[in-house]
């Protein structure tokens, strides 16, 4: 059955950079979707902002365009379209000066839930927190929303918080990880935390090891300049995947609350041991006319990865001799985000001369298609003895929960978590900052050592060096795609 939408209170929503690329593909179509459904009231209202000199009704057309353009195929009718830019308005201004912010002032009420999102670029986070709170618009209802990167090594992201804490409380402020908007993400607690049957076996002395995989089939052309500045350990490990990680190891908070539920993320992250170089494997794909990173980037000198591998391990009771590997790549087969968990084998096998007796493997996939598999073994049917095979049992949401829907966009559920006042899926400050102290002392050590990422192939799984990386502990990663 279609869950029953919960209609939220009346909010002033302010989207600062709406005029950018993420507004236009991402944050705007799910607002619509959101108000399609019912979950918006008539005197909801969102003003969007920017340097560009728009009047209101030019930024309802192009409000108008980006919904046709990005919004789901078949839910982006006229009349709906039509109702929901009634909502917009739009008030320039200038994110380092004094232009356009009494004017915001006056469009914003008083007796509302004001949510402040900044789809812009990190550099102007600390200039529109400052001119948000000069211009007197910050309220104990304000929410301030912010798009990664949080800043760009520990003493950057510290710098970032006490600027925001200067005029925010942290249960004001609100970090966006689009992967924790993810339903399959949230499925990973309630398959924790919500079955007996897995939490008692979720542990060293059951679990073999772990692996964590987002992997994608584009390079970075269009941001490769910005790409090359970060690599995939800032882009991509010291948050999504650390997320994933937190999730997968983290211990069963008291409460599912926000900050029962990060306690226990920090935890995760204060207990990730340092990692040793000969556990990193990093790579840059190569190409042909003009089509690799180095061209991509407009470096033709870049030693900044496209590829990283890792085995990390988790200091604590629970997890100690089980490793977690995990790698994100550009350009690689295909397009995949998920986590593998691999179950110990058998400790004896009763069917002698019988193959194929393994541990079960467990597999949350997060994109493309969201779902949980279960790989157990099974007789192989039919006459001839007992002969073994692998069979899965599969729990595709779109296969199992035909009713439910087409899922949530992960923004739709994180703006929506926005104006409620739950932060269960957003960062907390001192988590971005615990990353950032774990990342660090890694990405110096390639500075300091001149390493240089190995070259891979497009197309295929990334460099030999990853492959080396499980081969030596006797493990393989699974094949993307599979």
């Amino acid at each position: 059955m279609v869950s029953r939408v919960i209609p939220v209170q009346p909010f002033d929503l302010v989207l600062f950079g709406a005029t950018g690329d993420l507004a236009r593909r991402k944050i705007l179509p799910s607002l619509f979707h959101r108000f399609q459904i019912g979950q918006f009231s008539d005197d909801t209202r969102i003003i969007g902002s920017s340097r560009a000199d728009l009047d209101r009704p030019e930024f309802q057309e192009l409000t108008a365009a980006a919904i046709r353009e990005f919004g789901q195929p078949g839910e982006t009718n006229e009349a709906d379209i039509a109702a929901f830019i009634k909502l917009l308005d739009y008030v320039a201004v200038d994110a380092r000066g004094d232009g356009g912010w009494a004017d915001l002032g006056q469009h914003l009420r008083a007796d509302v839930t004001r949510a402040f999102y900044l789809s812009v670029a990190p550099s102007l986070f600390t200039d529109i927190a400052d001119r948000l709170s000069a211009s007197g618009m910050v309220t104990a209802e304000s929410r301030i929303v912010l798009e990664k990167p949080f800043g760009h090594d520990l003493a950057s992201a510290r710098e970032l918080n006490q600027a925001l804490r200067a005029h925010f409380q942290e249960d004001q402020i609100y970090r966006i990880d689009h992967y924790l908007g993810k339903e399959t993400v949230q499925n990973l607690m309630a398959l924790r935390f919500a079955n007996s049957l897995f939490e008692p076996l979720w542990n060293s002395s059951h679990i073999d090891h772990v692996q964590i995989t987002v992997a994608e089939s584009i390079g970075v052309e269009g941001r490769g300049e910005y790409y090359d500045r970060s690599g995939a350990m800032r882009d991509m490990v010291q948050n999504h995947l650390m997320q994933l990680l937190c999730l997968t190891a983290m211990e069963p908070p008291a409460r599912f609350t926000p900050n029962a539920v990060r306690d226990e993320k920090v935890k995760v992250i204060e207990a990730l041991d340092p990692v040793a170089p000969d556990d990193i494997a990093r790579g840059q794909y190569r190409g042909r006319n003009g089509d690799s990173y180095r061209e991509h980037a407009g470096n033709p000198d870049s030693t900044t990865e496209s590829f990283i591998a890792m085995k990390v391990q988790v200091a604590n009771w629970r997890w100690a001799g089980t490793p977690f590997y995990l790698r994100t790549g550009k350009c690689l087969r295909e397009r995949v985000s998920e986590i593998a968990v691999y179950f110990r084998d058998p400790p004896h096998n009763i069917f002698e001369g019988a193959a194929g007796v393994h541990g079960n493997v467990l597999v949350i996939r997060l994109q493309p298609d969201e779902g949980i598999t279960l790989r157990t073994t099974i007789k192989d049917p039919g006459p001839g003895g007992m002969r073994l095979t692998g069979a899965n049992l599969d729990m595709t949401f779109a296969d199992s929960l035909p009713d439910a829907g087409r899922p949530q966009d992960a923004y739709e559920r994180l703006i929506m978590d926005v104006i409620r006042g739950n932060q269960t899926l957003f960062m907390r400050g001192d988590e971005v900052e615990a990353a950032w102290a774990w990342a660090d002392p890694i990405i110096a050590s390639w500075a300091d050592s001149e390493t240089v990422p190995q070259r891979y192939d497009q197309g295929g799984s990334g460099p030999e060096d990853s492959l080396l990386l499980m081969h030596r502990d006797g493990r393989r990663w699974r094949s993307i795609g599979d």
